[in-house]
């Protein structure tokens, strides 16, 4: 088959999305299909080379977050030109009701159109306001995806009708050996840490108050002057000036800020780190990031949000602490980093948990709605 598939958000910038549409393609592509990306990118950006630049992003404001969408006049003569020059069998849209490129091929296409939802949103009085302008493009659609019962819920409410649900995808065999970073043992440890040490990580964007890295520490901040050797390692976009005034001084110079990190270093990162946590507060529809810390091994510590409780299996596959509660996370941690049996427990089950993740799996479930929906209605077209 022919696909093409739509990133409504920044290609440079990491995020679930972005990795899914990433590991899809890569997926679709090594089963022998043509598989073409549009996504938002500055020009100078390096792309893969099944990725089409679709305009440069912008931030704006979205889903309690800032996400860089591209729109506009210039955004849309790509998308029609890439729809155009692509003849695609079926196109593949990611969060059609965002304001980006999704949207705009959308409107721009008659033919198969298949959707996938990601998001989970409270309910919102700009979506409801929207939805007159964004039914003439969500009504093309032939077949809707949701990546979890929580951005299913969110299609029913804001937009109508229904989805088949297929989580998110990870090459599971790209995270299971890494080698630490340098001067942490991480996961090659199997000593437990009473009052004394062990790390801690977090992998997510510093900036952004709904993944809680607040949280995190102020846990880091109650466990440290009890836990000596105690260190917290951080990788992702953000001020590290910022992230550093929230830690007591004393403890400053425990914390390590990687930044923004490499594919590669990423994967590292989960390979150096005792417990991940995840102690996001809310907005999460899935928790991509869960799933890579699964598939490298890395015990988990995560909010008791209900997207995470279905990733992590009800607690079997992670540890879950009441989400906003930094003493309650501080308690979690510290049982962890004490119990190297525990520890291996979750990382065994963890391991077994994530295989329904595989892209092995999920672009075969992928291309059943792709095979669905083709037949019916011929090639995508540009409309007129």
């Amino acid at each position: 088959m022919r696909i093409g598939l739509v990133c409504p958000y920044d290609w440079e910038v990491p995020g679930g999305v972005r990795e899914h549409i990433s590991g899809l393609a890569e997926a679709l592509i090594e089963l022998g299909h043509e598989v073409s990306v549009i996504a938002p990118a500055d020009d100078d950006a390096e792309l893969p080379y099944y990725v089409v630049r679709g305009g440069r992003a912008v931030p704006v404001p979205y889903n309690g977050s800032v996400a860089r969408l591209a729109f506009g006049f210039l955004s849309a003569g790509r998308v029609r030109r890439w729809l155009k020059d692509g003849d695609f069998d079926v196109l593949h849209v990611h969060e059609p009701a965002a304001p980006s490129l999704s949207l705009l091929a959308c409107w721009a296409a008659d033919g198969p159109i298949v959707a996938t939802l990601h998001a989970a949103m409270p309910r919102s009085r700009a979506l409801h306001a929207a939805q007159p302008i964004l039914a003439s493009a969500l009504e093309k659609i032939s077949g809707r995806i949701a990546v979890a019962e929580a951005a299913r819920s969110t299609l029913v409410e804001h937009l109508g009708g229904d989805a088949v649900l297929i989580p998110n995808g990870l090459h599971v065999n790209r995270y299971q050996k890494a080698e630490p970073l340098p001067g942490f043992a991480g996961q090659a440890s199997t000593a437990g840490f009473p009052g004394n040490g062990g790390t801690l990580g977090f992998l997510g964007r510093m900036d952004e108050p709904r993944k809680g890295l607040d949280i995190l520490l102020a846990a880091f901040a109650l466990m440290a002057p009890e836990r000596p050797e105690l260190r917290l390692l951080i990788a992702g976009r953000g001020d590290a000036g910022e992230v550093l005034d929230q830690v007591p001084a004393g403890l400053r110079d425990r914390v390590v800020l990687l930044g923004q990190v490499s594919d590669d270093d990423r994967v590292r990162m989960l390979h150096s780190v005792d417990v991940f946590c995840a102690p996001n507060t809310g907005g999460e529809s899935f928790g991509y990031v869960l799933v890579e810390a699964m598939a490298s091994g890395a015990p988990i510590v995560a909010s008791d949000l209900e997207a995470f409780r279905q990733v992590l299996r009800g607690g079997e596959a992670g540890e879950l602490f009441p989400t906003g509660d930094p003493a309650a996370l501080a308690r979690a941690a510290g049982r962890l980093l004490d119990d190297p049996a525990r520890r291996a427990s979750l990382s065994k089950a963890a391991a077994l948990a994530v295989r329904e993740f595989d892209w092995s799996v999920v672009a075969r479930d992928v291309l059943r709605v792709y095979q669905a929906v083709a037949p019916a209605t011929g090639r995508v077209a540009v409309s007129l």
